[in-house]
């Protein structure tokens, strides 16, 4: 074998390792999600959106929740039995109204339990999905957001405070015609959260709850800790299954040139020592 031909050998395997990577991946994906189904005898569909990067260029590519991600939820949800648990697994921070509402009433309608596990974020969008689940499963660091619409890069809630704060007669049309739209959509989604609501609570809570979370309390980003959704009167509880961190660690950000966070990946028992290597006297 020549120089040439080795050349073109390594040429071919730098081209296909992406793809073999890519598939084996998702092979260790797919025996984790039925690992956990087999324990919990329930269908397990993941919605994680983490920074991926293009097999062959290398561009970062920021996932978000879309009309192709309630499609493919959906079709899930219907090969799914009445009579079969659903555990979702969220991991996002939101995305389009329209795709998290269609998801959350999908959640809503199945007969069974539905169980959503949150190991480290689920906001706006992904919060709205929370909200149909029967019980939520929070790391105990893990955090929910406001589901309060946004209009491009402005909230609908301060576009309305801006309004109400200027004299009408010296406001542009432009303003005018975003205002209207951001009141319609603080309506319409604190509608759609109150519906979800009132599956698990009173009317009067779920309507009390819908409008907190809709109406521009608090920042977009604002973290809802576990402490907090309980206070508020969501079934969250913090009784995460270790498959569900495995499952995320399928997941991981895209390699860098140097990396922002390291660590010994093993568990610690004791005094700081790692599993199974005891302490000495």
């Amino acid at each position: 074998m020549t120089i040439f031909d080795l050349f073109w050998l390594f040429f071919i395997v730098t081209s296909l390792w992406p793809a073999m990577q890519k598939r084996m991946l998702e092979a260790s994906r797919l025996r984790l999600m039925q690992r956990l189904e087999q324990e919990r005898k329930s269908r397990v569909i993941a919605l994680i959106h983490r920074q991926e990067t293009m097999a062959l260029l290398g561009f970062p590519i920021f996932r978000y929740i879309n009309i192709e991600d309630s499609e493919e939820v959906l079709r899930a949800i219907k090969l799914t039995d009445d009579s079969v648990p659903i555990d979702l697994i969220l991991h996002t921070p939101g995305g389009l109204v329209l795709a998290a509402e269609q998801i959350a009433h999908a959640l809503r309608k199945h007969p069974a339990k539905v169980t959503v596990f949150i190991p480290h974020y689920a906001m706006s969008g992904g919060t709205l999905i929370a909200l149909a689940a029967d019980e939520i499963v929070m790391d105990e660091n893990a955090v929910l957001g406001p589901v309060d619409p946004q209009l491009g890069e402005y909230p609908a809630a301060s576009i309305v405070k801006v309004l109400e704060m200027k004299d009408p007669n010296e406001v542009e049309d432009k303003t005018l015609i975003l205002a209207d739209v951001a009141r319609k959509a603080i309506a319409q989604v604190k509608q759609t959260v109150q519906e979800i609501l009132s599956e698990h609570m009173e009317s009067a809570q779920a309507e009390r709850l819908a409008e907190l979370l809709s109406q521009g309390r608090w920042t977009h980003d604002y973290p809802i800790t576990v402490e907090e959704a309980q206070e508020l009167g969501l079934p969250v509880s913090t009784e995460m299954p270790d498959l569900v961190y495995k499952l995320m660690a399928l997941y991981r950000q895209p390699a860098q040139q140097r990396p922002s966070v390291q660590y010994v990946p093993v568990p610690y028992r004791g005094r700081g020592s790692p599993e199974g290597q005891g302490t000495r006297s």
